[in-house]
């Protein structure tokens, strides 16, 4: 949707020359205010990060949080519906609140009442049930609920309520409204007074179309009709999307409801809403279940209740949250302050907006072909037609959609901060997107849910990207999203790394750190050992720290720099030699997300190799911490030693550290952890190793481990699996044990090394490279991507299942030596895939009988079963 002549190159359109051509005077910022002043001021936690879903939630300045404390600190607010001195207080500061939101909307308690809701959702809900609805009978059509298509989930969901009293519900087409619109239906019958409600959004949350505020008007005047038949037309106008970046004046545009998400506005707080109700209709609402201080009198042992006055006080039921409302004072006078009022951030995150519109749609590859596929109503000529959202998918060079879960990995190696899906708006992503209602029924066949990142299904995308600008929002945040996508699409060869306005990446170690960084390996020599080969029973007691390929009883030296086994050396693997297939590495990670822990022979428990993430690390809040959101943790070398029964963690300027590998059972003290939506019981490994974590990540953190009494349920189980048993997983993602094939590396390396335009020394070196997929077993191979052809694998009386590829996230794009990113590999990789990020395949155990011990070991056959109808592609060898 393109307008204009398009560049043939990856020129970034100037800000300041799209100003000047511009046929209207744009504003941005807020006049003498820096903008930029306000940002470092207001929003230091920026630093380094695009965060464009404002849509989704907006964010709350600095002053708001410091002021509102202040507020809780020098004061005492009591139960409002209590009559002491600082109930009172409260009471008498959430009503200045509602006069504070009504002056904000331009009208007044003579006009409006405001009834605190948990949100918009819980307001439109409320009204879906309150309304005075009329069921169909004899001598009466009923009511009519209306709703625009393009509405949100929570819109929509007013008609299962309307359902249960067998009212009517019918879904308007945008196009039939602005029809309706053009018509001017003559006035309807002023004596038939049967109830009828029509709901829209000021502002589409998939789109930012803004549809005309003029509609409330003339549909409560029956000039302009949703449906043709008689009665009288109410308005509920859905202001949470509009409201967060214009001004709403409802002296003006009386609605009869419009439901509201403070957070939305504010950023802070959460979880708290209003429904603002025109007082003409108030005495029409019906109530049936009555909560905590809602009632003037009622009577427990008989039907007998009388309502409280007010509309405010019939429907809140029970105790409202007073201090979150409170905290909106201190909103609305950090909004006011930080810009003037809703008319400068109206302008503004428009003028952003129409700037990133009119740049990304000039994107075009050499020939000419778009390089993005808008979804908009509008041309962003005017703020009263289109809000600061843009929706939009990317095409390759053939015009092919990429998947949404695709584009947000990416922008997430860029620190950028995007919204993907249908955005809860199932009929605007239709409409857009041309969905049928066959195919949204197809894709829930094939596993596609909202919310998930099943992106494309049969070529075809089931949902897209949207961005959306704040009041703090820059033209530097809209340049580092237009050069994202010039990197991602427009600069695929050149293996350039992102332009200079992208912020720079946070917590990434310097150089000197890096040089220490290389993990330790195992190296041993010797013949191959069996895998079930028995030793004394208690191994976990007897065995030395390393253990050895020949001699189980031999402690094998360390090493610290990159160093192939003699196996390694004789069948040319490094090199893709053709041999048989055989494990050529084997790593475990104690830590999840810290770094590998390399062995030539390694016990097998019932959950993979042994303690293999058995450990992770939690911030302040009991969250598990990955590479996602802390590079460094792959900086951390985790050393197991099964002799001493200890694991010793190393890292750059800090002295070592021994950790037990079990449990302290009297002194353990279970507590839940969330691995992957999985609840799962860990324990804390004391106040000596957090310690030592807070230090080296300046930010409280703490080690917890799987408490060894619990079983995590496999959500994929291996075929032969006996009945009634369940495999059991450690904190890994998926699957037990991920394997990859050097063929596979070996053929991503060749791409990434032939990008490197300069042709200077090797920049992905085979090791580096195979570390970043961080997988427990690599093979040799034949050719790449065969693995993922096999159905089962054998490594001598050892049988696995395969359960599937390893669907790969940015985290691949980490150097686990330095901690830095390269987004290359991921975009490489990419393309190899044809936009599957997929890498490695998930090993499963099938029966394992761990009645003697078992072991994996360096130099094993592998022997693979391929899939049924499976072919393996007629591919050259890797070279």
């Amino acid at each position: 949707m393109a307008g204009g002549a398009a560049p043939r190159g990856p020129e970034l359109l100037a800000f300041a020359r799209f100003r000047e051509a511009s046929k209207r005077p744009l504003a941005y910022g807020y006049g003498p205010r820096s903008l930029r002043e306000l940002r470092q001021r207001e929003f230091g936690r920026l630093a380094g990060t695009v965060y464009l879903d404002h849509a989704g939630a907006t964010l709350f300045p600095q002053s708001q949080l410091t002021s509102f404390t202040n507020d809780l600190m020098e004061n005492v607010y009591g139960n409002p519906h209590s009559q002491n001195i600082s109930s009172k207080l409260t009471h008498e500061t959430v009503e200045h609140v509602r006069y504070r939101i009504l002056a904000h909307f331009h009208t007044s308690s003579e006009d409006y009442s405001v009834i605190f809701t948990a949100g918009s959702t819980a307001a439109l809900k409320l009204v879906a049930e309150a309304f005075p609805w009329v069921s169909p009978g004899p001598e009466c059509s009923g009511s009519r609920f209306c709703y625009l298509t393009d509405s949100h989930t929570s819109v929509v969901g007013m008609r299962k309520v309307t359902m249960a009293m067998n009212v009517t519900s019918i879904p308007v087409r945008p196009e039939d409204m602005r029809l309706a619109e053009r018509r001017a239906a003559a006035a309807s019958d002023p004596d038939c007074q049967l109830p009828h409600l029509f709901c829209y959004p000021a502002q589409s949350n998939f789109s930012g179309t803004r549809y005309p505020l003029s509609w409330i008007g003339e549909v409560k005047a029956g000039r302009m009709c949703p449906v043709s038949v008689p009665g009288k037309w109410f308005v509920l106008l859905d202001a949470a999307s509009y409201v967060s970046t214009s001004p709403l004046d409802l002296s003006v545009h009386q609605a009869d409801f419009v439901p509201l998400s403070f957070y939305k506005l504010f950023g802070f707080p959460t979880g708290l809403g209003a429904l603002l109700v025109n007082n003409r209709v108030a005495p029409l609402l019906r109530k049936t279940y009555f909560g905590g201080g809602t009632a003037a009198a009622y009577l427990a042992g008989e039907d007998f209740y009388i309502p409280r006055s007010s509309v405010a006080e019939r429907f809140e039921d029970g105790t409202i949250s007073f201090l979150d409302v409170i905290a909106l004072k201190h909103g609305f006078d950090a909004l006011e302050r930080l810009t003037g009022g809703m008319e400068n951030i109206k302008q503004h995150t428009f003028t952003l907006a129409q700037y990133t519109y009119t740049a990304l749609s000039a994107l075009r590859y050499p020939d000419g072909a778009p390089v993005v596929r808008i979804y908009s109503d509008s041309e962003f000529s005017s703020p009263e037609e289109q809000g600061p959202i843009i929706n939009f998918n990317v095409l390759d060079h053939s015009g092919n959609i990429i998947g949404y879960s695709q584009v947000d990995k990416m922008a997430s190696l860029y620190n950028i901060h995007v919204r993907t899906g249908c955005f809860c708006n199932t009929g605007a992503c239709q409409r857009h997107l041309g969905i049928s209602d066959e195919m949204v029924k197809k894709h829930l066949q094939a596993g596609h849910v909202c919310g998930d990142d099943v992106d494309l299904i049969d070529g075809q995308p089931t949902g897209s990207v949207r961005i959306s600008f704040g009041y703090m929002s820059t033209v530097e945040d809209a340049q580092a999203f237009l050069r994202f996508i010039i990197a991602m699409q427009l600069h695929q060869s050149d293996g350039q790394p992102l332009p200079q306005t992208m912020p720079a990446e946070a917590g990434a170690p310097s150089e000197s750190e890096a040089q220490d960084a290389i993990p330790a390996i195992m190296d041993g020599c010797g013949s191959s050992p069996q895998e079930d080969a028995p030793i004394a029973s208690g191994f976990c007691s007897d065995l030395p720290s390393t253990v050895g390929a020949a001699d189980l009883h031999s402690p094998l030296p360390m090493t610290t720099g990159t160093q192939h086994t003699p196996l390694e050396r004789a069948a040319g693997v490094l090199d893709g030699g053709l041999g048989p297939y055989v494990i050529t590495n084997l790593y475990l990670y104690p830590i999840k997300s810290c770094a590998a822990f390399e062995v030539t022979t390694w016990p097998l428990g019932n959950q993979g190799l042994l303690y293999d993430r058995s450990w992770m690390v939690v911030n302040h809040n009991g969250v598990c911490l990955s590479q996602k959101q802390e590079p460094r943790l792959c900086l951390i070398q985790p050393f197991i030693d099964l002799q001493q029964k200890v694991m010793v963690l190393k890292a750059k300027g800090m002295e070592p550290i021994e950790v037990p590998l079990e449990e302290d059972g009297e002194q353990a003290q279970i507590c839940q952890s969330k691995v992957c939506a999985d609840r799962v019981n860990t324990y804390n490994c004391g106040e000596k190793i957090s310690s030592w974590l807070s230090r080296f990540f300046g930010r409280p953190c703490q080690l917890i481990k799987q408490s060894s009494k619990f079983q995590r349920s496999a959500k994929r189980q291996g075929k032969d699996q006996p009945a009634g048993t369940t495999a059991s997983l450690s904190l890994v993602n998926e699957a037990q044990y991920l394997l990859i094939n050097r063929s596979s590396v070996l053929e991503l390396q060749q791409q990434l090394n032939a990008s490197d335009e300069n042709g200077k020394e090797e920049l992905f070196p085979m090791k580096d490279l195979i570390s970043r997929f961080r997988a427990n077993i690599i093979t040799n191979g034949t050719r790449a991507f065969e693995e993922e052809k096999w159905d089962e694998i054998s490594i001598g009386s050892l049988h696995f299942q395969v359960s599937g590829p390893c669907h790969r996230c940015q985290m691949i794009c980490i150097d686990q030596q330095t901690g830095q990113r390269n987004q290359n590999v991921f975009q490489k990789l990419s393309e190899r895939r044809e936009r599957k990020v997929n890498f490695g395949v998930y090993l499963m155990h099938m029966s394992l009988d761990l009645s003697s011990p078992r072991f994996l070991s360096v130099g094993s056959q592998v022997c693979p079963v391929l899939k049924e109808n499976a072919e393996c592609p007629d591919l050259p060898a890797s070279d």
